[in-house]
Formats: C-alpha cells, sequence, structure tokens
C-alpha cells in the first residue's frame, strides 16, 4: 500500500521567555497562579477538534501498562489487551507468530488514539497495547535534577532503553511472557513493580521514536506515522501537561522549545518515509484507518493456522507410554474406586466423596517423586535417626479451572502451607482452539516444584498450554508435574513428546477418546458431575472451560 506524499508542517516557533519549573522562590506564585493555569488548560480544549463524543482524555501521570486497565470495552464486546500466549501445537512449538504493528508521530499527534481505533475497527479478542512510554531508562541523579527543571532531553532516541524494547518485542511475538516497566512522570523514574504481559495475535508498539532504531523495524510487520498538524499537537501537550502533570505553560512552552520542536524536526519527522502508510490528521482521518484493518486482517486471514485434532490424535499411535508417566498401582481398592466414580448411576455424594479419596492417593503418590536429601534428627530418646527431608525449595499448586480445583483441598491437606495458583483455559467457540482467559499464579515460582492440576486429560490441549503458562513464567520443564486422575493415550503422549521432561502422574489410562474427544470409556463430565451443573446445551452463546 503506497503511503501518501508527506506534508512540510513546519513547527510553530514560541518564543515565551524560559521557565525552570517550580524553584524554591515560586510555591507560593504557583498556588496563585492555579487558577489562571486552569484557565489556560480550558481555553486549550476549545482550540482541540472534537476527535470522538465520550472518548475520555488520555491519562499518563504513569506508563500505560499500568495506568490503563487491560481490556477494551467496546459496545459489542471485550478486548483484552494484556494479551495471552498463543496457541501451541502438538510439538509444543508456537504455531503462529504475532502480527506487530508499529505505530510512530510526534508527542501527542495521536497515536495511543489511532491503536486503540485499530483495536476496536480489527475486533480481535486478543492484542498486546505496547507504549514506548514506559521504556525511558533509569535516569543519574544529575539527570533526575535536570528533569525536575525541565531540562533533560526525554524526546532524543537516547532517552529510552532500546535493548529492553527489542528484546521485549521479540519475546512478545515468540508468544513469552515480559515484564514491562511501569514509568512514573510525576517523579521521572520506574516504579518497583512491573507489569507482566503475554503475546497476542497481534501487538500494537507505539511511541515517538518507534521507527528510531534499525533492529527494531525489523520487528515490525507494518509501520504506521502518525501525521497530525503541529499547532494541533502543541496544544495537546499544553493541555496534558498543564491539567494532567500540575506544570506551568511557561515551563511547558520551554521544554517545546528547547527539546520537542527540535527532536521532532531532526529525528521524527525523517522516520516518516520509514513508514508503510502515513495517517494524516490522526484520529480524524476513518478511511485511513478502515483501510489499515482491512490490510491487517488479510495478514492475519494468510497467517492462520487452526489446532488440528485429528492429526494429534494420529501423532502418536501405536507408541509404547512414555516413561515420564507414572500410573498409580490398580490395587483392588483404587480399581473399586474406579468403579464407583465411572458408573453413570453413582450419586454426586458418592462420586464427590470417591473422588476425593483418589485425589488423595494421587497426590501422595506424586510427592514421591519429589526430589529428597539425607538428613539426620534426634529422637526423644535421645537418638540419631537418619531419614529424608524434601530438597527443593518450596511447592506449589496450579489447577486448571475449574474442574482443577476440586484437588486443591487434597493437595493442602498433605503439603502445609503449599501457595496456589490458578489458570482457567476456555473454548474458543469459532475455532474450537483453547485460549486463556483467566492467570493467577504466586510470585516468584520459578525455583518451585509445580504441581499441575486437571482432573481429566483427553487430548492434552488445555494441559499443554497450561504448560506453556508455566515455562513462560520461568518454570523448568522438570519442576513441573502434571496431574490427573484420568487421562487418555492422546493427551499422554502428546504432553510428552512436547515437554519430555514434565512428570506425568495419574490413576489410569484410557485407550481411546470419541469424535468429541471424549475420553472412552471415560468418566464423563467431571466438572458437571462432581458440581452438580448441566453441561452447556449445544447452540449456547455461554462459553465453557476447555474438556482438552
Amino acid at each position: 500500500m503506497a503511503a501518501p506524499p508527506a506534508r512540510a508542517d513546519a513547527a510553530p516557533s514560541l518564543t515565551s521567555p524560559p521557565a525552570a519549573r517550580d524553584p524554591p522562590g515560586r510555591q507560593a506564585e504557583k498556588s496563585e497562579t492555579s487558577c489562571e493555569d486552569r484557565s489556560n488548560a480550558e481555553s486549550l480544549d476549545r482550540l482541540l477538534p472534537p476527535v470522538g463524543a465520550g472518548r475520555s482524555p488520555r491519562k499518563r501521570t504513569t506508563s500505560q501498562c499500568k495506568s490503563e486497565p487491560p481490556l477494551l470495552r467496546t459496545s459489542k464486546r471485550t478486548i483484552y489487551t494484556a494479551g495471552r500466549p498463543p496457541w501451541y501445537n502438538e510439538h509444543g512449538a508456537q504455531s503462529k507468530e504475532a502480527f506487530a504493528i508499529g505505530l510512530g508521530g510526534g508527542s501527542a499527534s495521536g497515536k495511543t488514539t489511532v491503536a486503540r481505533m485499530i483495536i476496536e475497527a480489527l475486533d480481535v479478542p486478543w492484542v498486546v497495547l505496547l507504549s514506548m512510554d514506559s521504556f525511558y531508562k533509569v535516569l543519574t541523579e544529575q539527570q533526575q535534577e535536570q528533569a525536575t527543571h525541565n531540562n533533560f532531553n526525554f524526546d532524543h532516541p537516547d532517552a529510552f532503553d532500546f535493548d529492553l524494547i527489542i528484546s521485549t518485542l521479540k519475546k512478545l511475538k515468540q508468544g513469552k511472557s515480559v515484564k514491562v516497566p511501569i514509568y512514573d512522570f510525576t517523579t521521572h523514574s520506574r516504579k518497583k513493580d512491573w507489569k507482566t504481559l503475554y503475546g497476542a495475535n497481534v501487538i500494537i508498539f507505539e511511541g515517538i521514536m518507534a521507527f528510531a532504531d534499525k533492529t527494531l523495524l525489523e520487528l515490525l510487520d507494518m509501520k504506521i506515522f502518525v501525521d497530525t498538524d503541529s499547532d494541533i499537537r502543541l496544544v495537546r501537550r499544553l493541555r496534558r501537561d498543564i491539567s494532567e502533570r500540575g506544570r506551568d505553560i511557561e515551563g511547558v512552552i520551554k521544554q517545546y522549545n528547547k527539546f520537542v520542536k527540535p527532536a521532532f524536526d531532526q529525528y521524527i519527522q525523517p522516520t516518516m518515509r520509514l513508514a508503510d502508510i502515513v495517517v494524516p490528521r490522526g484520529s480524524g482521518n476513518t478511511v485511513a484507518i478502515d483501510l489499515i484493518v482491512q490490510h491487517v486482517h488479510s495478514q492475519l486471514e494468510e497467517r492462520k493456522l487452526r489446532w488440528d485434532m485429528a492429526a494429534l490424535a494420529s501423532a502418536h499411535q501405536c507408541h509404547p507410554l512414555p516413561q515420564t508417566l507414572s500410573v498409580l498401582k490398580s490395587t483392588p481398592q483404587v480399581r473399586g474406586m474406579h468403579t464407583i466414580i465411572r458408573d453413570k448411576e453413582t450419586s454426586r455424594d458418592e462420586f464427590i466423596f470417591y473422588s476425593k479419596r483418589l485425589m488423595r492417593l494421587l497426590i501422595e503418590h506424586a510427592l514421591s517423586f519429589l526430589p529428597f536429601q539425607d538428613c539426620v534428627v534426634q529422637t526423644p530418646q535421645g537418638q540419631d535417626y537418619t531419614g529424608k527431608c524434601y530438597a527443593g525449595k518450596q511447592i506449589t499448586g496450579v489447577s486448571i479451572l475449574r474442574a482443577g480445583e476440586t484437588m486443591e483441598p487434597a493437595l493442602r491437606a498433605v503439603c502445609k502451607d503449599v501457595r496456589i495458583g490458578t489458570i482457567l483455559i476456555q473454548t474458543n467457540q469459532l475455532t474450537g482452539e483453547p485460549e486463556l482467559h483467566y492467570l493467577r499464579l504466586p510470585k516468584d515460582i520459578s525455583d518451585d516444584h509445580v504441581i499441575l492440576m486437571d482432573c481429566t486429560v483427553s487430548t492434552g490441549a488445555a494441559a499443554m498450554m497450561a504448560v506453556r503458562v508455566l515455562l513462560d513464567h520461568d518454570v523448568p520443564e522438570d519442576k513441573i508435574f502434571l496431574l490427573s486422575l484420568l487421562m487418555a493415550e492422546m493427551g499422554v503422549h502428546s504432553v510428552a513428546y512436547a515437554f519430555p521432561r514434565v512428570r506425568i502422574i495419574t490413576t489410569a489410562v484410557d485407550k481411546r477418546v470419541n469424535d468429541l474427544f471424549r475420553i472412552i470409556p471415560g468418566i464423563g463430565n467431571f466438572g458437571d458431575r462432581y458440581f452438580g451443573t448441566d453441561a452447556v446445551p449445544d447452540g449456547s452463546d455461554e462459553e465453557e472451560p476447555y474438556t482438552g
């Protein structure tokens, strides 16, 4: 798509006298002039063209990744802007790479507004919106002092941590989780807590220097330059800094003349030629945004790879069960409990009672695979006893909702002070693919042994996605234990082939799955039988947890 000719808009030259921000002698003066500044901000509002009814101004006290909620509600649906891990194939590899869009343009040109309009028009349920504002470098004490008096150039390429930007974008495109800094514009520093984001089908990266680095450019599949009139950009910046950041008009004008305008002329405007599309008038150009959306849709269609359940089912036929699988010994007691919970006539009370007994036995069995080391204790009789003690740091349980949470009480009963996390994976009714909808994990689990719990595993799809989430949080593969009351051979092979170091532990393995990928002979829908709920009827709009 050919870019329209760039406009040679000259930024206005402002000659108001410079003023340092809040020197000691101006504290009293500032309180006296606050009403005047508010009046200035209101006057500036009238200079701006209408952007759209009901749209609230962008808040930028802190970087966007934290100050705005990770979702965008439209009249049709909720769009998750925190992203999700994309789908992985039967080999545990990423089946499709994210489509990365770069949005460049001058300060206050409307890049974020354009990004939100593109997201809403795309109608894609999972997207990452990444702001360059989050990646300002950590300032030295001298630079902090300069920034306090509006003498530090935040509009220069050297102000940004491009190494961190590039590594973050690479990981997001690979579907990995990333930690994104949260920048506080009032203190000109990074906050202690960082925001976790996940890869998605679409990544939108916006910033004034989005096209200023060659390596960064190579990661962008589509480059858009938002070209807004310089007078409008100035008025927007004045309004924002006065009303949202508590700055006086003289300080804003000083910073504009000294840094913002020269940086735009020297570093930002020249990158317009690198853009695939130039959007004149920013968010007011709905025709250009519609064209962008059409192009992105076509690109996503070309990249689309659907999960092939049939291929998964036949991929490992006739192979012996993997050595990483451990099945609880089928004693008469265990087989008797299986007979009861598999019987369709079993009452809900009995189903719950015997399921809980099996869960307790399963978890006790799983704990025997944890690392232990020799230790010596002294008995009450004053004698030494050489025994064993857990050699790891900590045990964390993670349940795959909803059925997996029924195993949490059994884990708590045998592991004192165990930490618990939850993952919700649901089926996309249009594509049939599992998607991550909710995630809550304890902090710092990378050194823990993680017990991943799901009551049944048929295809292994949900389990594989859950394992990927744990790996993306730096949990070593050999420290993940997948526990399930009942598994199909297909699911065992799928998980073991994709993640050969994950320990798989169950009470029984059934040989087949049917055309609906239910385990045969199986146990039925475990969640419905345990919680006393009915299965979602065909044709219902309600989403149900993934049954893989």
